[in-house]
């Protein structure tokens, strides 16, 4: 249980650092905190587990992945080449976002429409590659090895996209 929850924790912190986060909180002041909020000793917890997600990503997933050799060695280039498919993705992603923020008061139906047409094809071949990533790590993987790393990857975009939506403004 510990493991889960600091592995959420670290996972919040990757998704404060992504690139929208950033873009929108020199748009606009970020939200005040509720009335549930962090005490210091804890959010000062999170903050650090942001950081060590941020600077290593790989390794929280080595961790938690529990590789023998023979294993690693077939995830690993698997893993690497998801990655950079999804970073591509999450780059479109980034800019349709971008461009509803950079719009959002003089957003006209037109732009409106073409940007969530883009938002939603990104998030279709977000789909179609977290799907050919299963089916690949389940051919090199044990099954509960396998299905750990899909739900270690769904964990990280979930939070990611919870943080996005925290921080952009209704239309």
């Amino acid at each position: 249980m510990k493991k889960t929850v600091a592995f959420v924790l670290l996972c919040a912190a990757f998704l404060a650092a992504s690139p929208i986060a950033r873009a929108q909180d020199t748009k606009q002041a970020a939200p005040t905190a509720p009335s549930g909020a962090l005490e210091p000793a804890r959010q000062a917890r999170v903050d650090a587990a942001r950081q060590q997600l941020r600077d290593d990503k790989r390794g929280l997933v080595e961790r938690n992945m529990q590789l023998t050799p023979a294993e690693a060695k077939k995830f690993w280039p698997i893993y690497d080449q998801y990655q950079k498919k999804l970073d591509k993705v999450i780059q479109r992603q980034n800019r349709a976002v971008l461009d509803y923020v950079n719009a959002e008061s003089n957003l006209t139906d037109a732009n409106a429409k073409r940007i969530a047409g883009e938002v939603l094809a990104a998030d279709a071949d977000e789909q179609k590659l977290r799907e050919g990533y299963a089916k690949q790590v389940l051919k090199v993987l044990p099954p509960r090895k396998a299905v750990r790393a899909v739900q270690i990857e769904n964990k990280v975009r979930a939070l990611n996209r919870f943080d996005l939506a925290e921080r952009i403004p209704l239309v």
